[in-house]
């Protein structure tokens, strides 16, 4: 990595999970197929002749098929036998290729084959070896409940000295396990004779492992003709499959699955799946769902263990082929790969009221000595109060608890007035409770009109029972209480007894350092902004696309778009947010143009946090709007997953790394540890930042260095709470608000503003 004055030299050893793949005298071939191949299918194909084929594997990387063999004479399949092969995969029902007709077509190797080729060909190595190269080791079993530690790898090829080098990812996670069937799931239950209500929406995986992952019921097949059974008798790859497909359950009904990303679905008999434990199931289990998530935490010295055994149970696989694994990726061996911001994220200078400079770990001391950075403008004046009402639903004495939130807030420079309310909701059912809520919250409105004043921000104090209420129909009393009120245009902050069950002044303490700061926000003040501005932009907008599967229809989604304006310190300016439900992956021009404001943005250099990858034509489509309204663009994808793992090195152990630390994968992406973990267990899930780059006119492609920390910085903004968020706020307030859209909560007359009511 090319050393800039603002990163720090990393003194500890620093580590990743990618692994260099090293190899000499690879048995590859290169072929292609006319007509030219689509990508899904070229990677299916690849994939089950990497799974017929004996010592063989096969990848695809448009346009051709690359061939790895363990022997030369494993090349003797190609151009001899690829017809009936062919045939076989079509005979299998894998995929009808039997409408197809290729001319199959190698290839010479005339360059060396590429970095990215190289790391695909190991990956299928591991993916499709047999016997499967990896344990799969109990953790925990109870109840017919296991969590287990398994494998998970991809092709990672890294950048090192300018040069792009094969490697893998080799990592491991846990996962729930039930040893029961669908079908025992299923015939046990109580609502069996409701089995939409029962089976739709649940995570269930296969038995016979024909397609690996979770995947998720989205409708019943009731009463299948024998025709529409034999059909998928014939097509079924397991006798697993083929036996569930022929009971007497499946004369009932047949599930119809989907798997990851993918819109094919699947048909199964229920006994040929396995539910996966979830949040919402695991009481149905006998299991307790935070017992099962402690068993997730593994100790350093247990995962240093793991990640050994897993990486000789690679190599093992890989050696057949001629591949070795190097050591994983470190800062002894390329110390330029892994840096740190010059100044530790959380001494970053941060601005205050008053022009009074502080840092994140003091906040609180920030807010007593300096005031907010900026009040809000019905606040302009020192003596207008911020009105609070309080709905007690607990049954609870609050008047301490108010009094000490009153006496913070005159510490931080504002006055309040309270005003509380409190109404049992005792023996009540939970639709009895949410509409005394509803009428609790509409009086409310009526009683202040009269006395002309009306709250700014609603504390509602509920029943510790509500936390979970979001798996009924009806749904929890925070989520309608925050819809009633946030479309009166009324900021809310929800507390749980149990927060208030001790009276302790030191927790209490500890309660207001958490929930004043996110008060004052709520209420449209800014607490604090970065002290120095941000050089890599005017402006820093987040964009989302937030998806909810629609409960009875196969393979589609709701889809709602947003995004959070902010300014070159990080201040907030405003959201907006598309009323309008989208369908797909993609987010139209038509609304990308609504997005950005082209009043605002014209000659300015803006940088666009997307959540996830830009899908589609959404950067070509964001370049044409700002090369027409005139602004330019540095696009930026954030990623929350598939991403290695970074860690320090203490005394020949894993340890939690330093909050700031990342590795440069190439010129243009790097993995971000944006959380710092504080227990003896557990290592953050970084962040994958990648810059888009092009020749357009209107694209911006700045160092990488530059956007990881950028990206860092905007973790600080947060005003919630005093833990800073994985996610840059531009990028965190666009989540939040687009799930709430899709749940129906949303500022119906407010679809653009200035307050950030989602923290």
């Amino acid at each position: 990595m090319i050393a800039t004055a603002s990163f720090r030299e990393i003194k500890t050893l620093s580590s990743s999970e990618i692994f260099r793949l090293n190899f000499s005298n690879l048995n590859i071939m290169r072929f292609q197929l006319k007509p030219e191949i689509e990508q899904d299918e070229g990677i299916s194909l690849s994939f089950h002749l990497s799974r017929i084929l004996p010592h063989m594997v096969v990848i695809w990387d448009k346009p051709y098929f690359y061939a790895l063999g363990k022997f030369k004479n494993s090349m003797q399949y190609f151009g001899i036998e690829w017809e009936s092969i062919l045939g076989q995969i079509a005979a299998e029902g894998i995929k009808d290729f039997s409408d197809h007709t290729w001319q199959f077509q190698e290839v010479s190797l005339t360059e060396t084959v590429s970095a990215n080729v190289i790391s695909l060909l190991a990956y299928q190595v591991l993916k499709t070896s047999k016997p499967y190269p990896f344990s799969s080791i109990t953790a925990l079993s109870k109840n017919g409940v296991q969590v287990r530690r398994e494998a998970k790898f991809w092709a990672e090829p890294i950048e090192i000295d300018g040069t792009l080098q094969a490697a893998i990812t080799l990592t491991f996670k846990s996962k729930f396990l039930l040893t029961k069937t669908l079908a025992d799931f299923y015939l046990n239950h109580p609502d069996k004779d409701n089995p939409e209500k029962l089976l739709i929406n649940l995570n269930v995986r296969s038995l016979s492992g024909d397609i690996q992952g979770n995947g998720t019921i989205t409708q019943l097949i009731k009463e299948p003709s024998l025709i529409h059974k034999q059909k998928l008798i014939n097509l079924a790859k397991s006798e697993i499959s083929k036996q569930a497909l022929q009971d007497h359950l499946s004369n009932k009904f047949l599930v119809a699955v989907k798997f990851g990303k993918g819109k094919k679905l699947y048909e199964y008999g229920i006994t040929a799946l396995r539910p996966c434990v979830t949040a919402e199931t695991a009481s149905k289990f006998g299991v307790n769902w935070g017992d099962l998530l402690k068993e997730t935490k593994i100790p350093y010295k247990k995962r240093t263990e793991l990640l050994a055994t897993y990486k000789e149970e690679a190599e093992n696989a890989l050696n057949n082929y001629g591949f070795e694994l190097g050591l994983s990726i470190n800062s002894r061996h390329y110390p330029d790969s892994f840096w740190q911001p010059q100044v530790p994220i959380e001494n970053t200078p941060l601005l205050f009221g008053n022009g009074f400079i502080g840092v994140q770990s003091k906040i609180l001391t920030g807010l007593s000595k300096g005031g907010v950075y900026r009040r809000y403008n019905k606040f302009s004046d020192s003596s207008r109060p911020i009105r609070i009402t309080v709905l007690n639903f607990c049954e609870m004495g609050l008047d301490y608890f108010v009094e000490q939130l009153k006496q913070r807030l005159k510490s931080y420079k504002f006055e309040s007035l309270f005003v509380t309310n409190p109404m049992s909701l005792k023996n009540f059912s939970g639709t009895k409770a949410r509409a005394t809520v509803e009428e609790v919250v509409n009086e409310l409105e009526v009683v202040n009109e009269l006395i002309e004043i009306r709250p700014d921000i609603v504390l509602a104090f509920l029943p510790q029972s509500d936390r979970n209420a979001d798996e009924e129909e009806g749904g929890s009393l925070y989520h309608k209480i925050y819809d009633l009120l946030l479309r009166r245009q009324i900021a809310s902050q929800m507390i749980y007894e149990d927060t208030l069950k001790n009276p302790d002044y030191y927790k209490y303490k500890n309660i207001l350092n958490q929930v004043v700061p996110g008060i004052l926000a709520k209420v449209g003040n800014l607490p604090f902004v970065l002290a120095e501005s941000l050089a890599i932009a005017d402006y820093f907008i987040g964009l989302d696309i937030s998806r909810e599967s629609k409960s009875r229809l196969a393979g589609t989604v709701n889809a709602c778009a947003s995004i959070r304006l902010h300014g070159k310190q990080g201040e907030f300016i405003r959201y907006h947010l598309e009323d309008a439900f989208i369908e797909g992956e993609e987010i139209p021009k038509r609304v990308l143009e609504k997005l950005l404001p082209a009043k605002e943005l014209v000659g300015k250099t803006v940088l666009i946090h997307r959540d996830g990858r830009f899908c589609g034509q959404e950067v070509s489509n964001l370049l044409e709007w700002a090369e027409a309204i005139g602004c330019k663009l540095i696009l930026v994808e954030c990623r929350k997953s598939g991403s290695p793992r970074l860690y320090n090195f203490v005394n020949k152990t894993i340890a939690a790394p330093e909050k700031g630390l990342a590795l440069r994968i190439c010129s243009t992406e790097a993995v971000l540890v944006t959380t710092q973990v504080t227990e003896e267990m557990g290592l953050a899930d970084p962040l994958r930042l990648t810059v888009i780059t092009g020749n357009h006119l209107a694209l911006i492609s700045p160092p990488i260095e530059q956007v990881v920390e950028t990206t860092l910085k905007l973790t600080l903004l947060h005003y919630g709470a005093l833990k800073m968020p994985r996610l840059p706020m531009p990028v965190y307030g666009a989540h939040k608000t687009a799930k709430l859209r899709l749940r129906g909560i949303y500022p119906s007359s407010m679809l653009e503003g200035d307050r950030q009511f989602w923290l």
